[in-house]
């Protein structure tokens, strides 16, 4: 089907019982410009083979660059006796029962032939297009572009042969004026053509206001989220609530709460990879296939993701819904990478302000880390455009803030969301490239912890 494919199955050959191994090419573009001019351009073009053997329900992986018989030969052997000390170890046999049943699929539901061309001259042109309409901002521009094609292959002793090729597009643009006050505004999609570098400048230029930013007290606040700092929050609520292996393990925000109200009834949340607007795969990292998985139901827990790992150690009827993101299942457990939350009726931005007497509207949040895990607490700061909302309007700059509060309490918190759904996404990859993102609209939210400056 696909050189990928055979070189799993040369992989998988040098390997007895149960096994199965994963291979990953990828073939990136990144350019990176600050002050209105480019600073740095890259490529990557790499290929990983990740062979998995079972002893006795316990996985070993192996990793290897080299695709000779004997760089496979010496991954296959590593993960054997990494599986064989695991079992000769334990008390009891592991949580992984087998590699799923096989199956034969190639998946280009995902795939962009234009984008999977990386051309470079797409990034150019969009980088020229934001720096000229900044400069018509008296603003200077800074930012990253960067696309890519990444085909996952996998062949297993239990008969699966599976290939999924993705390819994503993504763009940053940020703004600042002389004063370094500073506006954002990103896109992430499938294709290269759908990114437009001179309307990311564009919006991030607007805000950028023309006061001084004006200090804010700490206090509970209506708040205004924009797409980009709901994506930010949801993506932490993923891991904080729906991982499956923190739910089995009792340290995750949801653990004991399924069926119970957690969020607003406005509020229905699904992890859906096969969704119009999402970044679409087939399947996952163990070769099962992928599929919706609703979360939250008009503020209903309704359930958690889990790889074949996270679902044997949950026991009961809890089964793999296919969100691995290694073989044999990561330490940091199961991830919802497509998160969709259903848009509301607010015509836009300006609807949602326009109940508030005095609140805040966020563009973005950064630097957002846990503070108590089991609680879903996080802290983070505004960045980029953060403003009073007075009388139903967003008027004066604020200087940014930090907030820390609960996840589901803010999603509890919810009144209204936006009609509109845009894909947030990242396209700074520390590692392999594995673009996600998340599907939502801009939400207004009751009230918001502010906890201090930033």
């Amino acid at each position: 089907m696909t050189d990928a494919l055979e070189l799993a199955e040369r992989a998988l050959a040098h390997t007895d019982g149960q096994a199965l191994a994963r291979v990953v090419a990828e073939r990136s573009l990144s350019l990176r410009f600050a002050r209105s001019a480019a600073t740095q351009s890259t490529a990557i073009d790499d290929l990983d083979v990740e062979i998995m053997v079972l002893r006795d329900g316990h996985a070993g992986v192996a990793a290897t660059n080299h695709v000779d018989d004997a760089g496979l030969r010496d991954a296959a052997r590593r993960a054997a006796d990494a599986a064989a000390v695991a079992a000769a170890h334990a008390a009891a046999a592991g949580p992984y029962p087998s590699p799923p049943p096989g199956t034969i699929s190639e998946g280009l539901v995902g795939w962009d032939p234009a984008t999977a061309a990386l051309d470079p001259g797409e990034g150019a042109a969009a980088i020229e297009a934001a720096i000229r309409e900044s400069t018509r901002h008296d603003q200077e521009a800074f930012g990253i572009w960067s696309s890519g094609e990444v085909t996952h292959a996998i062949a297993s002793s239990a008969g699966a042969r599976l290939v999924d090729r993705v390819t994503d597009s993504y763009m940053k643009v940020i703004t600042r004026d002389a004063r370094e006050r500073s506006g954002f505004a990103a896109a992430t999609d499938m294709t290269v053509g759908a990114i437009d570098g001179a309307a990311l400048a564009r919006t991030a230029a607007a805000k950028v206001g023309p006061e001084e930013p004006v200090d804010l007290p700490p206090g509970t606040y209506t708040a205004v989220l924009d797409t980009e700092a709901v994506g930010e929050l949801l993506s932490f609520t993923a891991a904080l609530a729906f991982d499956g292996l923190g739910y089995a393990e009792g340290r995750g925000a949801l653990t004991g709460r399924l069926g119970e109200q957690v969020a607003a009834p406005a509020v229905t949340l699904l992890d859906d990879p096969r969704g119009p607007g999402t970044l679409l795969r087939t399947f996952d990292a163990d070769g099962v296939a992928k599929g919706p998985v609703p979360l939250l139901a008009h503020g209903v827990a309704k359930g958690v993701v889990h790889d074949i790992r996270s679902a044997a150690r949950a026991g009961g009827d809890a089964v793999s819904t296919g969100h691995a993101i290694a073989p044999g299942g990561s330490p940091e457990g199961p991830l919802a990478s497509n998160l969709v939350l259903a848009a509301g009726d607010a015509a836009d931005v300006a609807e949602l302000c326009a109940p508030i007497e005095r609140g805040i509207y966020v563009t973005r949040l950064w630097y957002t880390n846990t503070v108590r895990e089991r609680e879903a607490l996080v802290t983070s700061m505004t960045r980029d455009g953060t403003f009073l909302i007075e009388d139903g309007r967003i008027t004066r700059p604020i200087r940014d803030v930090r907030i820390t509060d609960g996840l589901l309490r803010i999603l509890s918190a919810v009144e209204a969301l936006g009609s509109r759904q845009r894909l947030v996404g990242h396209g700074e990859f520390y590692g392999r490239r594995f673009a996600h993102g998340v599907l939502c609209p801009a939400i207004r939210v009751a009230d918001v912890r502010v906890t201090g400056g930033a």
